[in-house]
């Protein structure tokens, strides 16, 4: 399966952190679209422009559906493409199919459930930090990790509550979705291994469902499936768990982690935001345009020969990764890009997406934000990252972007607030 047969010239870097920034600031420079090889023989235009990002999906010349637009494509046969690919859920899918299973998972983020979930989130939130105060009055000055203590705590809690994984399960469903981010990089087997841990994962929060279903999505569901099968076949309702799960959890995993690190590092912008709360929404839009937590998303293919300029033409059935990340840090579209300044004007990113399949979790996401970032600094307005940027070990990938760790000193517990 490859995009073209002329050659390819770009290796995408699975390498993470300041690569993949340096790599998309590259791919932008050398057209607006760039062949690149990635994993396991797949080739594929990489798309890092805004501009041309919005012109590629706001009209029908790009499919998600590899089973219908991608010549060649035989699913399972490269590992690592399996969440992205090989599912069917409306991730992987064009209308009419997408429309159908989006309406059955949309019901779970209305604005007023989304926000009917705030007190839970201050309820998760709440409960992190009274159990990291306690650890640092047994034992204060300790390091912490950041990301495993705090930031990937917060999401994964709420999915999981969200659609009723049980606590027993929830360490094996979740770290297989971690190994899914990271997979670009495996070898054949790891990758088989990974989709077979993922599947079992699945197939084992449906049986516990069927035996005792519960007022969660996984029931709901499940209901819809076994009630018609033509709503939701198996296939899609596997598809569908792994795609709300994983994308449920994973990007604010990223977006809290990295935010909490761009506060440490400009108290005075800290100091603004606690003056006036209201400005947390610009230290969330602020860290999603700088710090992406997607920089490439997989994959589309072209449904019909798309001609680009400046000598790019993506032929029909070649495939596509487009760099949603890219846009936000393009130093055409904002001055000082590579800076985090939450008192500038614009920031635009399009770290959610762009079209009809821009993820419906955004919203939950900020919501997300919007409660354990100022918490945190409420409880610890002292802490202190104990490692420049340039010393933090990236997550290895060139689709999600995170640190593998992020250590932390906490400093002395403010008040605890309820």
């Amino acid at each position: 399966m490859t995009s073209s047969t002329t050659g390819t010239d770009v290796t995408l870097d699975a390498s993470g952190g300041t690569r993949l920034y340096a790599q998309a600031d590259e791919l932008r420079a050398a057209g607006p679209a760039v062949r690149v090889a990635l994993p396991e023989g797949v080739t594929a235009w990489s798309v890092t422009r805004g501009d041309v990002i919005r012109r590629l999906l706001s009209g029908d010349q790009l499919s998600k559906d590899a089973r219908r637009s991608w010549p060649g494509y035989v699913p399972g046969a490269i590992p690592w493409l399996y969440s992205w690919v090989d599912v069917k859920s409306m991730f992987t899918s064009d209308d009419p199919d997408h429309q159908r299973l989006k309406q059955l998972i949309s019901r779970a983020f209305t604005p007023r459930r989304i926000e009917a979930m705030r007190p839970v989130l201050q309820g998760i939130v709440t409960d992190l930090l009274d159990g990291l105060e306690r650890r640092e009055r047994e034992a204060p000055g300790s390091l912490y990790d950041l990301r495993a203590d705090f930031a990937y705590q917060v999401p994964t809690r709420l999915i999981c509550d969200l659609f009723g994984v049980p606590d027993d399960q929830r360490p094996a469903m979740l770290d297989v979705i971690d190994r899914v981010l990271t997979m670009s990089g495996a070898t054949q087997e790891e990758g088989q291994a990974i989709n077979r841990d993922m599947g079992a994962a699945m197939y084992r929060l449906l049986e516990t469902k069927r035996q005792a279903p519960g007022d969660d999505m996984t029931s709901l569901l499940l209901g819809a499936h076994e009630e018609d099968g033509d709503r939701l076949d198996e296939n899609e309702l596997i598809s569908t768990l792994i795609l709300m799960i994983g994308a449920g959890s994973e990007t604010a995993v990223a977006m809290i982690s990295h935010a909490i690190r761009m506060m440490i590092a400009h108290p005075e912008q800290l100091a603004a935001v606690r003056r006036d709360p209201a400005r947390w929404t610009d230290v969330i839009e602020e860290t999603l345009r700088l710090h992406p937590p997607i920089m490439h998303m997989p994959l589309r293919y072209a449904t019909a020969d798309i001609d680009l300029g400046e000598g790019a033409v993506i032929r029909t059935g070649d495939a596509v990764i487009i760099g949603f990340g890219a846009h936000g840090r393009d130093p055409g579209v904002h001055a000082s890009a590579d800076s985090f300044d939450i008192d500038r004007e614009d920031k635009s990113h399009l770290t959610f997406g762009y079209g009809m399949h821009y993820c419906m979790g955004a919203p939950l996401a900020k919501l997300e934000g919007e409660v354990a970032l100022p918490a945190f600094f409420a409880r610890f307005p002292d802490a202190s990252v104990e490692a420049d940027a340039a010393a933090l070990v990236p997550q290895p990938s060139f689709i999600g972007n995170d640190m593998s760790r992020v250590p932390i000193r906490l400093g002395a517990p403010a008040a605890s607030r309820s």
